[in-house]
């Protein structure tokens, strides 16, 4: 099946594993990397670095995402999104994807072929490939993927390698996803609305992390569970405090403000001007320090090294710990974690 779309009746259970594959393969890019593609028991890749680098993340129903939200090409776009980012961190090229698919029995055909449409949509520009995987039945849609990719001779750029004296500088948006999510989740919009995007299909700055890896970045990684939460991943396998300058994020405060206002309004109907702004500011801030899923690049430099699109967020000194303008962060900015978080 290459032009035709899938029966949007059809589910999983009236179709065959073998037919499914024979619908999603031609829906996935073949990547620059890839010898031996999907179709045996195993696809080659090329390595010419000598090294991979290799992660692994995992995308369950009701946990990561709700299909009254998800269409599948999100979901599928989200996970490439997730997985490419960890090697991008790394200051490496993403190269290929094998990704494992479960699926209910009464699940549309049609939303897996969105899956692997989405797949392709976030793997065809940084030239990677998905190249196998498997599928399986199962109460909850569950989409779990491996990522490879390649250094291309570079070291790989670690979260132990800020010293006191680096800059702290972010590549990406902040609070895009916190934002979209609580949006849905309070029944403001809907999924077609704009401010849902950078939750239902984050756009991680991917080419930023051979760049940073390039201009001598000390430390990075991607902001996945919160600013503060992974900033303080880096001071503690570094060994050094970090600063935060929250002023760095004014346009990002100044794209939340509409949203944030909305859900305050919301929320408190008698509030007066005042207790607005204020409630709307803690938002805003929340999302901004704590709000996970953007996907973008937090990376330590030499001073005066600091390349675009990164732009300076902060300092690390000697210590221990994080602060945001000399501060303790107080409030909920804590991040996201998998088994605290509900």
């Amino acid at each position: 099946m290459t032009g035709e779309r899938a029966d949007q009746t059809q589910t999983v259970a009236q179709t065959s594993e073998e037919e499914l594959l024979r619908q999603i393969f031609p829906l996935l890019p073949p990547g620059r990397a890839t010898i031996v593609p999907p179709g045996d028991d195993a696809a080659v890749v090329a390595a010419p670095d000598g090294r991979f680098v290799v992660s692994t993340d995992v995308l369950v129903e009701d946990r990561h995402f709700r299909r009254r939200w998800s269409s599948g090409e999100d979901v599928g776009r989200r996970a490439a999104a997730q997985n490419l980012a960890d090697v991008a961190a790394m200051g490496a090229r993403p190269t290929a994807l094998v990704v494992s698919l479960v699926t209910p029995a009464d699940l549309p055909v049609e939303w897996v072929l969105g899956v692997a449409r989405g797949l392709a949509a976030g793997c065809g520009p940084v030239g990677a490939a998905v190249v196998g995987g498997d599928l399986s039945s199962g109460p909850v849609v569950v989409v779990s993927v491996t990522v490879h990719g390649t250094l291309e001779g570079r070291a790989p750029v670690l979260r132990s390698g800020a010293r006191a004296g680096d800059v702290l500088a972010y590549a990406g948006v902040r609070g895009r996803s916190a934002a979209g999510l609580a949006l849905l989740e309070a029944g403001v919009v809907g999924p077609d609305d704009a401010r849902t995007a950078g939750y239902l299909r984050p756009e991680p700055p991917l080419a930023a992390g051979p760049v940073a890896a390039d201009a001598g970045a000390t430390a990075m990684l991607d902001v996945s569970d919160g600013l503060l939460r992974d900033a303080a991943r880096i001071a503690r396998a570094s060994d050094v405090a970090i600063d935060v300058r929250y002023g760095a994020f004014d346009a990002d405060v100044a794209a939340l403000q509409p949203a944030a206002r909305d859900l305050t309004l919301i929320a408190q109907t008698d509030a007066d001007a005042a207790g607005v702004a204020s409630r709307t500011d803690a938002l805003v801030r929340d999302w901004i320090l704590a709000g996970g899923e953007d996907h973008g690049l937090l990376a330590t430099f030499p001073e005066g090294a600091v390349p675009a699109p990164f732009v300076q967020v902060g300092r690390v000194t000697a210590g221990e710990g994080v602060t945001v303008d000399g501060l303790p962060p107080g409030g909920s900015a804590t991040g996201w974690d998998h088994y605290g978080s509900r």
